[in-house]
């Protein structure tokens, strides 16, 4: 379409020249042909940046190709035979672009250049390649980007959280009576792991508050409500207990995006635990946070004995510090819980 658009413009400016050249260029009509030049170049350039967006727009009526699935709603790409996807790689997810579209009409395209490149690129990401980072839904293009983060990228959330450990590790003991009964309690998630054990409790959960179990941890949620880049609109944004038992491997995954960091408090930390990301292995303290890219592909064990009990950390999804307002703004909008 766009090579029609370029040759109906050669040949109207093609007839204006020549008209043009048999106009006295010291009447009136010289004016016209200015103005009418001018008008020509802004529809030209109206019609191809429409161009441009169509054709990486998928088509309306067209059905999602074989291995690819929706992850709260976005593409995700599951199948091995990438060729299946491939056809797509180019295409643009609608639903993203949409929400972009609505969140400028409401606010501003201001500072949105990088989220609609990320949207306009996201097929990139969505294939199985292999790589050391991957987000599974969403890739912000021109981040910095490592595995692990110093303090200083979230100073100040990290103060707060490691100034309140004691707090938040009293109500987790509190929550841990409740395993005495030997079953699941209450309010606690059963991840699925090949060995060992799992288990999650949430105070938000996919950008979600989960009111019943911020209930029984006032003070953490208080706490949560302290921080500065806490990502609790969007559903990248978590908060939680995490419990590993010993004999727990958690094999390699990547994380949704790289627009978060997980900030990781240890509460509990036995030894034999490992923490590796990007093929970088550290391992947690007890009162300390680590900041990780988990849109690293990352992996979690617990190699210590029975006798040596569970690891514990707070996860807190914080956003990235390369990420300006505007964009976290926008996010929240396009990646509400939802949406």
């Amino acid at each position: 379409m766009q090579s029609t658009v370029e040759w109906d413009l050669q040949k109207l400016v093609g007839l204006l020249i020549f008209k043009a050249q048999k106009l006295d260029l010291t009447t009136k009509p010289i004016f016209v042909l200015l103005v009418g030049l001018v008008f020509l170049f802004i529809w030209y350039c109206y019609q191809v940046g429409r161009t441009d967006q169509s054709h990486i727009i998928m088509s309306v009526g067209g059905q999602t190709p074989e291995g690819v699935a929706f992850t709260n709603g976005y593409l995700v790409c599951q199948s091995p035979d990438i060729s299946a996807f491939s056809l797509h790689r180019d295409g643009l997810n609608r639903k993203l672009y949409s929400s972009l579209q609505d969140y400028a009409k409401r606010y501003s395209w201001a500072g949105m250049g990088r989220i609609h490149k990320g949207i306009r690129e996201q097929s990139r990401y969505l294939s199985d390649r292999l790589a050391i980072q991957k987000p599974k839904i969403f890739s912000l293009p021109d981040m910095p980007s490592a595995p692990y983060f110093p303090r200083d990228a979230q100073r100040h959330d990290v103060e707060i959280l490691e100034r309140n450990y004691l707090i938040v590790l009293s109500e987790f003991e509190n929550l841990q009576r409740d395993f005495s009964s030997g079953s699941v309690p209450k309010g606690w998630t059963v991840n699925a792991t090949t060995s060992g054990g799992w288990y999650t409790y949430y105070l938000y959960n996919k950008g979600n508050c989960v009111p019943t179990n911020c209930r029984t941890c006032p003070r953490t949620y208080r706490i949560l409500n302290t921080l500065r880049t806490f990502i609790n609109g969007n559903v990248f944004g978590n908060a939680c207990f995490s419990v590993l038992l010993p004999g727990t491997f958690l094999s390699g995954d990547y994380g949704p995006t790289n627009a978060r960091l997980r900030c990781n408090l240890g509460l509990k930390i036995p030894q034999g635990c490992e923490l590796v990301v990007g093929g970088e292995p550290q391992c947690w303290s007890e009162g300390c946070c680590l900041l990780v890219d988990d849109s690293f592909l990352h992996t979690t064990s617990h190699n210590g004995s029975f006798e040596d009990g569970p690891r514990v950390i707070f996860m807190v999804d914080l956003w990235h510090p390369n990420i300006a307002a505007a964009e976290r703004q926008a996010l929240d909008y396009i990646f509400a819980p939802g949406r």
